[in-house]
């Protein structure tokens, strides 16, 4: 409810300061008798239009990614009143109210002024970033989000995380049903710190009474801006993929993520819930689309040889993400399409967006390559990155083979 609705209200109720008048008369009568009569109908228009008008609803992030794709959406969005975009720096969004601050600053509070509700997408999800690093700025960003709209009188909250968070395993369910447990690992990894995100909002409305919060959860996310571990293997010289069970994709672009979030702010969908195109492709439907070959390994050599890669500094992803590239996690979002809500787009088109963005990049095990490393062969690149099967086998080989 936002608070010009709420407000309303309260002067509606027979018990509020504003309904009686200071010799103890009801508020119309008092009215009247000064030749100001309120007819319940104009309360009646009042309440009306406030509710009509939509909530105030503040972005984090605003000025790029999905939060900038969500703020353009949502300046133009007839169920929302007003905008408030935050971020550290301005956008160039038009037609909203821009406050600069950043997410972990408890100044955020005082920007919150009356916003209604507030969607945090002021997340960091790149490989790149150092994990210590990262995790300070995902998990304090969510804290603050949380703690300043409690202290700022916000009903909800939408946080944007992932459908990571149930984790890849070759048992998964296809598709994984919205109540499944968040069974991903909690390491140093993006999905760590989105699981740490994950058990705020579990604890929040407990730690702050009154206040909302509702948890949003892509799928792969494609789009204009998007750099993470599942985008960057469609840049490498070959897909990996692991004997004994093929990988299910299942994407979500940009667009459709935003419509989401749009139905969450007006309140439309609430709790947890995932979005995602319709269905999945099979791992030969993606290749034959991407005209990639595979590299099938064996897990054990796969995940061992990553972990030790990792640790040396070879390769900016541990070994929990690589699962999430090998195995299925396709979700139903069940949620949205009860509420009527249908992706605009299918998981063939999304791949193709991804396909067409990766042009001029190289990429393996999510570690991206200059344009010299890229010179080195798909076969070998893969290998030298992977875990050396190859040069392993042959070793081993000569070591058995009498001198």
């Amino acid at each position: 409810m936002s608070n010009r609705v709420a407000l309303v209200r309260r002067e509606r109720s027979p018990g509020s300061p504003s309904a009686m008048s200071t010799a103890g008369q009801p508020a119309s009568q008092s009215a009247a008798d000064h030749g100001e009569l309120t007819q319940p109908a104009e309360q009646d228009r009042t309440l009306q239009a406030a509710e009509a008008a939509g909530p105030v609803v503040a972005v984090t992030g605003a000025a790029r990614g999905v939060g900038y794709a969500l703020t353009s959406r949502l300046a133009a969005s007839a169920d929302v009143s007003r905008v408030v975009a935050i971020d550290d720096h301005r956008g160039d969004v038009s037609g909203v109210t821009w406050r600069i601050v950043d997410v972990r600053d408890p100044a955020l509070a005082g920007r919150l002024a009356g916003v209604d509700v507030v969607v945090h997408t002021d997340v960091d999800f790149s490989p790149d970033t150092d994990a210590r690093s990262r995790r300070a700025f995902n998990v304090r960003g969510a804290q603050t989000v949380l703690t300043a709209a409690a202290a700022g009188g916000v009903g909800r909250v939408v946080l944007v995380t992932s459908a990571m968070v149930y984790g890849a395993s070759p048992d998964n369910p296809v598709p994984l049903p919205e109540e499944f447990p968040l069974s991903a690992d909690s390491d140093d990894s993006v999905v760590g710190d989105l699981l740490e995100i994950e058990h705020l909002a579990l604890r929040s409305p407990r730690a702050h009474l009154g206040l909302d919060v509702t948890v949003v959860r892509p799928a792969a996310l494609v789009g204009e801006d998007i750099d993470t571990l599942v985008t960057r293997h469609f840049e490498a010289p070959r897909l990996l993929a692991v004997k004994g069970c093929a990988a299910r994709w299942q994407f979500c672009h940009v667009d459709d993520l935003v419509s989401a979030l749009e139905l969450a702010a007006a309140g439309r969908v609430t709790g947890a819930f995932a979005v995602g195109c319709d269905g999945w492709l099979e791992q030969e439907e993606v290749e034959e689309q991407a005209g990639m070959r595979r590299i099938e390994l064996p897990p054990r050599l796969t995940f061992a040889t990553a972990q030790r890669l990792h640790r040396a500094g070879i390769t900016p992803a541990p070994v929990t993400d690589l699962r999430y590239v090998v195995y299925p996690w396709v979700v139903d979002c069940a949620t949205l399409k009860n509420a009527g809500w249908r992706p605009q787009y299918g998981n063939a088109e999304v791949l193709e967006v991804l396909l067409g963005q990766r042009a001029g990049r190289h990429a393996v095990a999510g570690r991206r390559l200059g344009r010299k490393d890229a010179a080195i062969t798909a076969a070998g690149a893969t290998v030298a990155v992977i875990g050396t099967a190859e040069i392993v086998r042959q070793v081993r080989r000569r070591r058995r083979s009498p001198s």
